[in-house]
C-alpha cells in the first residue's frame, strides 16, 4: 500500500506483525478446567493480551486479541476469561475475542473474583463493584475507606454462599454477604498487611499470607487460628495446596524462592530455591494432581512434578524466554526462520518465526562445565559467564564444530557456542601471553566458510583463531592493529580482505592470508558500530557524531554520507539485495536509507528505543529489541506484498510514533487495513506515449505487427497449401467456428435460391477502405491520427492490402497517396512510432516505387521525406556509435 508523506501515520515500509519471545510477567496467571475436553489449561498475561497453554504438553493454545492497555490482573471461570486494563475489565471467549466489557470504575482494577454468573471488581480506591456477567449490569457497590480498610487480596471461601472474604493491607479480614449487602464479621489479623488468601482442602480453613513472611492457617468459622508458618524470604506472593493426598502447602516469595510445608507435621519440608530469578507472581498445584504450576516476571512459566520420595519438586516442562532486556540479535542460517538473541540474564536463545515449538535455549555460559559437573556446586552464579555483548554466528559447519563466537562484557576470552547441540563449546578464545583484566574483548566476526574467528580487543589487538581448534592463527599488525580499541572487524565474502576501525578514527583494509596492511583512511569521527554486507562489499559505519558512512570495500572510497539521527547509532542492518541500510538510534527512531539513490525513504518513530535491528535474509520480515523489554519485536515488510513508494522524504519530515506489535497479528492486519487512505502516491502513475519531444518513441504493437512486411510474398509462399482442403464426408464432431480472437459458431450457409444470379456487382468492389477514406480527410485538415490508429489495428496482410490500394490502379488516387506520404511525415517529425514509420514507408516504397518515380507531387513529398528520414537516422547512428565506443572500451581495457 502507497502512502503519501504529508498524511502518512506509520511506516510506508514496515507494519507490525508480532512479538516473539513472551511468555509471562509479573501478574498471576490463572489455571482453569475445561469440562468439555476435560484437561487443565494456564493462562498467562504478556502485556496486552493473554496466552493460553494446554497444561499436558505446555503447547500454546490461543493467543488473545489485544487491549488498548496493559493488563493488570485475571481472572477466569469455567466458561470466561476476565481481564483489566485500567479501569476498564472484559470477559473473553474462547481465549480469544472479548465478548463484554465492563465500565464503572474511577481508578485502576487490581483484582477481580468470579462469582457463578457474577463477577466482582474492586479498583485501587478500595470500591468493590458487582457486575452481572451477562447483562453487563452493575448488581452492587461497596466503598471503602482507604486509610482504614484498603482491599489487597479476596477470597470466596468454599460452602460459603453468597460471602466473600477480603483482606486489607491494615492487616484486618472481613467475611461480607453480598446480597444482602452486610458485613457479618470482622477478624482483627495480625497487624501486618495480608498479601494473599487461599483456600484450604479443609471447608472453613484459610490460609493467609502476610507482608512480614508469615503464613497462618485459620479458622473463619470459629476465629481460629490452626497454625503459623514463618519464611525469611519477604511478603508471601501466593499460596496454594496440594489436593492429591499429601497434606503439603506451597508459598511463593519475592525473591523467587517456594517453601513447602507439612501441615500435619507443622514443618518445613522442602524448599525450592530460584524456582524463578523474579518474584513468584502466580503459584497453584492442579486439582488431584501431583504438579505445580508458577509464574513469574523473569518471563517463564514452569510446571513442576512432586514424584520423589522426598517431596521436591522437579521441573517437568517450561516455556521460557530472556528474564532480562536483550543485548545482542542476529538472525541465523539463510531459511530467515531463526534468530539468535544475547540477553542481560547472560543466556543465548533461538527464536523460531514460524512456531514456538522450534524454540530452543543455548543455555547459560559457564567459565568452567568440568568443575561444575565434577563438584556438583548448587550455587553456579559464581562461575557463570557475563551476559553476551556481541556475537557472531555462521551455519556453514554448524554439524561439524562450533559456529558462533561471543564476546562477554568485562571478559578478555571469547566463548564459542554450538548451534546444532544447544550448548556452548568447546573454546574460549583468548591470547595466552595477555594476563590482564583490564582488557576486554570488544568487536568479533567470523568468516562465511567457518573457520576462522577474528577477536578485536579494547588494547587494540586484532587476532584471528581457527573455529575447529580453536588455536592462534596470527595477528594483524605488528603490535597492535590500532592504538584505541577496536569498535568494529569484518572480512568479505571470499577471505580476501580484512577491516577493522578503531576508537582513534582510523579505518583499515588488511589481507587475510598474510596480515599486512593494504590502506588506512581517517574518519571524521570516531566510529561507534561497522556492518559489512557480503554479497555487495559495501560497509556501513556508524560515527559518534550519529552520522552513517557507506564504503565500498574495492575501490575504498565513501560512496554515501547521511546524517538525521539525533542519538547514539546502536546498531545497522542491510536488506537481503543492499538496497537498503536501516539504522536504529537512542532517539528512540528506526530509519531506512536507499543506497542506489542516496535518500532517506523511511522513518518512524517507538516508544521505546530501539537496540538492535536484524533484516531477515529472505527480506520478509524485520527484527527489533528495545530497551526494558524482553521480547524480539517482527515488523513485516510491506514492499513484498504491496506497491510501496520509495520517494525522499522531505527534511522537515517529523515522523509519526507506532506503537511496538503484539504476540497476535490478527489485529494488526486489522489496522493495517484500515490505515489504507487515498493518496496522491495511491494513484496509480500513467506513463505518457512520448517523454520528451526530443525522444524518439517507439510503438507498443509487438514485432510481427511491422517486421515482417517486406517479406509478406515469401512467407505466403512458404504457407501455400500443397492441395485443397477436402470436404467431410459427414457432419464435424465439433460446430464449426469462425477464425478470430473472438470465437464465434459459423452461421449454416443458407442456399434456399438455386437459380441464384452469379454476376459480380462491381458497384461493391468500387467503394473505398476506411482508411482511404480518412486519409482524404486529413488532405483537407491535415490530421491523420484517425488513419493511423486504424493501420495499427491491421495485421501484415491488411497492412499491404490497404497500402496496395492506394494507387489508382488498385481504387485509390494520386491525391491519397500524397495524403500517406504526408502522414509518415507527420510520424517522422514528432518522432512516435518511429519503427512503424520505417516500415510502413519501406512497403510503400515497394508496392509504388515505379508510379512515384513519374510523379512530379509525389516526388516533391519523397524529397521532404528524405531529409527528414536523414536528420533522424543520422542523430540514432551517432548515439549507437557512441555507445559501442563505450562497451568495446569497457570490455577491453584493462581496469
Amino acid at each position: 500500500m502507497e502512502r503519501g508523506t504529508e498524511g502518512r501515520t506509520a511506516s510506508a515500509l514496515f507494519a507490525g506483525f508480532r512479538a516473539l519471545g513472551l511468555f509471562s510477567n509479573d501478574i498471576p496467571h490463572v489455571v482453569r478446567f475445561s469440562a468439555l475436553k476435560r484437561q487443565f489449561y494456564v493462562t498467562t498475561c504478556v502485556g496486552k493480551s493473554f496466552h493460553t497453554y494446554d497444561v499436558q504438553k505446555l503447547s500454546l493454545v490461543a493467543i488473545s486479541n489485544s487491549v488498548p492497555q496493559d493488563i493488570c490482573c485475571m481472572a477466569a471461570d469455567g466458561r470466561l476469561v476476565f481481564a483489566a486494563y485500567g479501569n476498564v475489565f472484559s470477559a473473553f471467549a474462547r481465549n480469544k475475542e472479548v465478548v463484554h466489557t465492563f465500565k464503572g470504575h474511577k481508578a485502576e482494577i487490581q483484582l477481580l473474583q468470579p462469582f457463578g454468573d457474577h463477577i466482582i471488581s474492586v479498583d485501587t480506591d478500595s470500591i468493590l463493584i458487582i457486575w452481572h456477567i451477562y447483562s453487563e449490569e452493575e448488581y452492587l457497590q461497596l466503598t471503602f475507606d482507604k486509610s482504614v480498610f484498603k482491599i489487597s487480596t479476596i477470597l470466596h471461601p468454599s460452602t460459603y454462599l453468597n460471602k466473600i472474604l477480603l483482606g486489607s493491607e491494615q492487616g484486618s479480614l472481613q467475611l461480607w454477604n453480598v446480597k444482602s449487602n452486610k458485613l457479618l464479621y470482622t477478624f482483627p489479623g495480625w497487624k501486618v498487611g495480608v498479601t494473599a488468601l487461599q483456600q484450604a482442602p479443609a471447608v472453613d480453613v484459610v490460609a493467609v499470607g502476610l507482608m512480614s513472611g508469615q503464613v497462618i492457617i485459620h479458622n473463619i468459622k470459629f476465629d481460629e487460628t490452626l497454625m503459623k508458618f514463618h519464611q525469611d524470604w519477604g511478603p508471601i506472593t501466593s499460596i496454594s495446596f496440594r489436593t492429591d493426598g499429601h497434606p503439603i502447602m506451597a508459598a511463593g516469595s519475592p525473591c523467587g524462592h517456594i517453601g513447602l510445608w507439612d501441615l500435619e507435621d507443622k514443618k518445613l519440608i522442602n524448599q525450592m530455591r530460584n524456582a524463578h530469578s523474579t518474584a513468584i507472581a502466580g503459584l497453584t498445584f492442579l486439582h488431584r494432581e501431583p504438579l505445580l504450576i508458577t509464574n513469574g516476571a523473569d518471563n517463564a512459566v514452569r510446571i513442576w512434578i512432586f514424584d520423589g520420595p522426598t517431596g521436591e519438586g522437579r521441573l517437568l516442562r517450561f516455556r521460557m524466554g530472556h528474564s532480562a532486556p536483550l543485548t545482542s540479535i542476529r538472525y541465523y542460517g539463510q531459511n530467515g526462520q531463526q534468530i539468535l538473541s544475547a540477553s542481560q540474564d547472560g543466556t543465548l536463545q533461538s527464536f523460531s518465526t514460524v512456531h514456538e515449538k522450534f524454540n530452543k535455549s543455548l543455555g547459560h555460559g559457564l567459565i568452567n562445565k568440568k568443575r561444575v559437573k565434577r563438584k556438583g556446586l548448587q550455587n553456579t552464579m559464581s562461575v557463570k559467564l557475563p551476559p553476551i555483548t556481541k556475537f557472531a554466528a555462521e551455519a556453514a559447519r554448524e554439524s561439524d564444530w562450533d559456529g558462533i563466537i561471543a564476546c562477554h562484557l568485562g571478559k578478555l576470552s571469547c566463548s564459542t557456542w554450538n548451534y546444532q547441540r544447544s550448548t556452548i563449546g568447546s573454546y574460549f578464545l583468548r591470547p595466552k601471553e595477555l594476563k590482564t583484566d583490564d582488557i576486554t574483548a570488544t568487536a568479533v566476526d567470523i568468516t562465511s566458510c567457518g573457520n576462522f574467528a577474528i577477536i578485536g580487543l579494547s588494547s587494540g589487538t586484532v587476532d584471528v583463531y581457527n573455529m575447529q581448534s580453536g588455536i592462534h592463527r596470527g595477528s594483524f599488525g605488528k603490535d597492535q592493529a590500532h592504538k584505541g580499541s577496536v569498535r568494529g572487524v569484518a572480512v568479505d565474502g571470499l577471505n580476501q580482505l580484512t577491516i577493522t576501525t578503531g576508537s582513534e578514527g582510523l579505518l583499515k583494509f588488511w589481507n587475510f592470508k598474510n596480515k599486512c596492511l593494504i590502506h588506512s583512511m581517517n574518519l571524521e569521527s570516531s566510529p561507534n558500530t561497522m556492518l559489512l554486507h557480503r554479497d555487495s562489499g559495501i560497509l556501513g559505519l556508524a560515527l559518534d557524531d550519529f552520522s552513517i558512512n557507506v564504503l565500498d570495500i574495492e575501490t575504498k572510497k565513501v560512496v554515501r554520507q547521511f546524517a538525521g539521527h539525533q542519538g547514539q547509532i546502536n546498531d545497522m542492518t542491510f536488506s537481503p539485495d543492499g538496497r537498503w541500510l536501516i539504522s536504529a538510534a537512542m532517539d528512540c527512531s528506526i530509519r531506512i536509507w536507499d543506497l542506489p539513490s542516496g535518500c532517506l525513504i523511511d522513518c518512524f518513530l517507538l516508544d521505546s528505543a530501539p537496540l538492535n535491528v536484524t533484516m531477515s535474509p529472505t527480506g520478509d520480515f524485520l527484527a527489533t529489541s528495545h530497551v526494558d523489554h524482553l521480547g524480539i519485536y517482527l515488523w513485516s515488510n510491506i514492499s513484498l506484498y504491496s506497491v510501496v513508494s520509495l520517494r525522499p522524504l522531505p527534511t522537515d519530515y517529523v515522523p509519526s510514533v507506532v506503537m511496538l506489535p503484539g504476540t497476535c497479528h490478527t489485529q494488526d492486519m486489522e489496522l493495517s487495513e484500515e490505515n489504507v487512505e487515498p493518496s496522491d502516491e495511491m494513484i496509480e502513475y500513467n506513463s505518457p506515449e512520448q517523454l520528451s519531444e526530443q525522444l524518439v518513441t517507439l510503438s507498443l504493437l509487438p514485432e510481427s505487427r511491422w517486421k515482417n512486411l517486406l517479406n509478406l510474398d515469401i512467407i505466403k509462399k512458404k504457407n501455400k497449401p500443397k492441395e485443397p482442403p477436402k470436404v467431410p464426408k459427414s457432419a464435424p464432431f465439433f460446430i464449426p467456428t469462425v477464425p478470430g480472437l473472438i470465437p464465434r459458431y459459423a452461421a449454416p450457409e443458407q442456399n434456399n435460391d438455386p437459380q441464384q444470379s452469379k454476376v459480380v456487382n462491381l458497384g461493391v468492389l468500387a467503394q473505398k477502405s476506411d482508411f482511404c477514406l480518412k486519409l482524404e480527410e486529413g488532405l483537407l485538415s491535415n490530421k491523420y491520427e484517425i488513419a493511423l490508429n486504424l493501420l495499427k489495428e491491421l495485421g501484415p496482410s491488411g497492412i499491404e492490402t490497404e497500402l496496395r490500394n492506394l494507387s489508382p490502379d488498385g481504387g485509390g488516387s494520386m491525391e491519397v497517396m500524397q495524403s500517406f506520404l504526408k502522414m509518415i511525415g507527420m510520424m517522422l517529425e514528432r518522432k512516435r512510432d518511429f519503427e512503424l514509420a520505417q516500415a510502413y514507408l519501406a512497403l510503400f516504397l515497394k508496392l509504388h516505387l515505379r508510379m512515384l518515380t513519374s510523379e512530379p507531387i509525389l516526388l516533391e513529398e519523397m524529397t521532404k521525406l528524405l531529409s527528414q528520414v536523414e536528420e533522424n537516422w543520422i542523430h540514432l547512428q551517432s548515439l549507437f556509435n557512441q555507445s559501442m565506443c563505450v562497451l568495446n572500451y569497457i570490455k577491453s581495457a584493462l581496469l
